[in-house]
């Protein structure tokens, strides 16, 4: 497992941040990728003294994807896998009142901004010697089931689960594998919210349970850590008592 290399994007807080510790912990070099070098940094410093490579990416930028695995072929010479995690939501909207602009800018992260790092890594991936490697797309509890007034993020959720399985699918010929991680209320800033309650199928408010997001990191860590043999092709990992499993 030694001398492997990652990149994770979104790696400047939450989900992201905790997968990259995990994946810095268990040995890997791994590239921190996001909006933010401030965040970034923060994440690096957290993991004393691991090999990280800070690289600020606008995930919905072409250029910056390329410019992304550029730095990290010239600082590592391959890739073995890829956390491609970074997406963000929209506020609870009843889908009549949804603006197109609001619509739009979720699809740009959650959906294309993942097909553009999917896509480069995959690139990199089928061209070094030895060939090969991991992509592990951030799915959702959304992939599976909408909260009420979530048409844009649950969308895009459904849509990477088709990317996943394409890419899945396509890269037998490479050895390329992909998996996808779904994760539910996990602890981090996009879900404070909870605490405060927020909207189920049935009308009411309420507040919803949530799991510590080193889960999510060390589930990461197992994906990546699978010999390429092999594919976790599809996990859950969510908190034990949120309101998913049973009637709405």
């Amino acid at each position: 497992m030694g001398n492997r290399v990652a990149v994770v994007t979104g790696a400047g807080s939450g989900v992201g941040r905790s997968a990259a510790l995990a994946l810095l912990g268990g040995g890997y070099a791994v590239a921190l990728a996001g909006r933010r070098r401030e965040a970034l940094e923060e994440t690096a410093e957290m993991a004393k003294g691991a090999e990280a490579l800070v690289v600020p990416t606008d995930v919905t930028d072409p250029e910056a994807v390329e410019a992304l695995f550029a730095a990290v072929k010239d600082k590592f010479g391959r890739l073995d896998t890829l956390f491609n995690n970074a997406g963000g939501g929209a506020p609870s909207t009843n889908f009549g009142d949804v603006e197109y602009e609001t619509w739009r800018k979720v699809v740009e992260v959650n959906l294309n901004g993942m097909f553009l790092c999917a896509n480069a890594a995959y690139r990199m991936m089928r061209d070094q010697d030895p060939q090969g490697g991991r992509i592990i797309n951030n799915g959702s509890i959304s992939a599976h089931a909408p909260r009420p007034g979530s048409a844009p993020y649950t969308t895009t959720k459904h849509a990477i689960s088709g990317l996943t399985k394409c890419i899945s699918l396509d890269g037998r010929v490479h050895n390329i594998v992909c998996g996808q991680i779904d994760i539910g209320n996990a602890a981090t800033p996009m879900t404070a919210r909870m605490a405060g309650g927020v909207p189920q199928p049935n009308g009411t408010v309420m507040p919803e349970p949530t799991m510590d997001v080193s889960n999510v990191g060390n589930m990461v860590l197992m994906m990546a850590n699978t010999e390429l043999s092999a594919n976790i092709q599809s996990v859950m990992v969510m908190a034990s008592d949120m309101p998913f499993v049973g009637r709405g």
